[in-house]
């Protein structure tokens, strides 16, 4: 009988059920990309594990540069869009999107072709740096339309099309490209691989977003988006958008200066496995980020606290058994990677205890972004950010690993708890755990 009522509740709650289907998705993910990282620190060197994740860096860096906070501000058009019932805007949108991701990602490309060679390789100390860049800035454009794709399908309510894509389908390229370089040992184009992936992300991708826009009903447009109103309220989100992955990089480029490639692929393993606990947070952001958008627009406080509040305590409840297992069998996790994997442990408990922490904060980094304050949030990161280099800058040289996993958390720690704090203040909405 309470199993019954218990199941009537999920199936009566959209938010618990669209929650419960994308973190299934996520986790999904999760392990593929758990599988497939223990397939490449044993068949792979250290060296070449370094350097996919060096390209990896610069493509989230500089990508969400190029991007421009497109593939999160499509969620806030379309929340305004759905209250005023003109949906058919959002193709407008997009194919305005896409042409000023195209110039921001060639203007990327252009910027990389005029600095000499020798003053990249010079600065990491390695030859074979400037041709990962140069590859790498070639793939930005193709990177940010699979991304911008993804969250299109979230826009249309195509929620698992979005997580398929997101967790599963993106990996595909990847894992089969490694699989084949690993039996006809051409291990070196692993990076290579990983680029033209994208390509091929970007057109699979966009033949679903074309297919589900000739789908949407023809309406009396009431709204004409421009490409400058999509810009200021897109750019805000980019520069906080940025100022999250330069706060997931510095560490990673600083262990590549200071350190070299095998550190790098030690540190960027145990970062992965404190994804897990993030991906959480993320999955509930992302499920609730539109209502709240519409919730605020339509000044539905009642409803917008309630969500708030569901949100805060799924995800902490979620997350801290999570945390207790990654913890106590880290020696076992990470061993499991290669003997040499164990080196990180230290920097890797300090990486997820502190994760687990800010995981406390609830959804503060959307409602900010959703809400019409993405200057705020975008002052705030800098800040984190500046806090974040400055930690790694000193830390790293002298702790290595340790000093980067301090780094992020504190700079991580900091921006969660401004935030709530300015959110409590300006609105009095508890986004925190209550």
């Amino acid at each position: 009988m309470k199993t019954n009522i218990f199941f009537d509740k999920i199936s009566n709650n959209s938010f618990l059920k669209q929650s419960i289907v994308t973190l299934f998705l996520r986790i999904s993910g999760a392990a593929l990309l758990f599988g497939f990282t223990v397939f490449l620190t044993k068949s792979f060197s250290p060296k070449i594990v370094g350097q996919y994740d060096f390209a990896r860096t610069f493509l989230l860096v500089v990508g969400s540069i190029c991007l421009l906070g497109f593939d999160q501000s499509i969620l806030y058009f379309k929340g305004i869009l759905t209250s005023k019932k003109s949906l058919e805007e959002l193709k407008n949108i997009y194919g305005k999107m896409v042409l000023m991701l195209f110039l921001a990602s060639l203007t990327a490309l252009l910027i990389i072709l005029i600095i000499d060679k020798k003053t990249i390789n010079n600065y990491f100390s390695d030859n074979e740096v400037y041709p990962i860049i140069l590859k790498s800035a070639i793939a930005l454009f193709f990177s940010g339309i699979s991304m911008l794709n993804t969250e299109i399908f979230r826009a249309l309510d195509k929620l698992i099309v979005a997580e398929l894509f997101r967790n599963v389908i993106k990996y595909v390229p990847l894992i089969l490209g490694a699989i084949i370089l690993f039996y006809y040992q051409k291990e070196t184009y692993l990076v290579d691989v990983f680029l033209i992936g994208f390509v091929a992300l970007a057109i699979i991708s966009s033949i679903f977003v074309f297919v589900y826009f000739k789908k949407i009903k023809k309406q009396d447009l009431t709204e004409n988006i421009s490409h400058k109103e999509i810009f200021f309220k897109s750019y805000p989100i980019a520069i906080s958008g940025m100022a999250l992955f330069l706060l997931m990089s510095f560490d990673i480029l600083f262990l590549k200066k200071y350190r070299n490639d095998e550190t790098v692929a030690f540190y960027s393993v145990g970062f992965k496995i404190m994804t897990i606990v993030s991906i959480i947070i993320i999955t509930i952001n992302i499920t609730i980020s539109s209502k709240i958008s519409e919730y605020f627009s339509g000044n539905n406080r009642e409803e917008l606290a309630k969500i708030l509040k569901n949100s805060s305590r799924t995800i902490f409840s979620i997350t801290l058994p999570i945390i207790i297992l990654l913890s106590v069998f880290s020696d076992y996790i990470l061993s499991f990677f290669g003997e040499g994997y164990i080196a990180a442990k230290q920097a890797f408990l300090i990486l997820i205890i502190g994760q687990g922490v800010c995981s406390a904060f609830g959804s503060s980094s959307v409602y900010l972004n959703m809400t019409g304050r993405q200057h705020i949030y975008q002052i705030i990161l800098i800040i984190a950010v500046i806090i974040n280099f400055v930690l790694n800058r000193f830390l790293i040289p002298i702790y290595g690993m340790t000093g980067g996993a301090i780094a992020f958390v504190t700079s991580t720690f900091f921006w969660n708890f401004v935030s709530v704090i300015i959110i409590y203040r300006k609105d009095k909405m508890k986004v925190f755990l209550n």
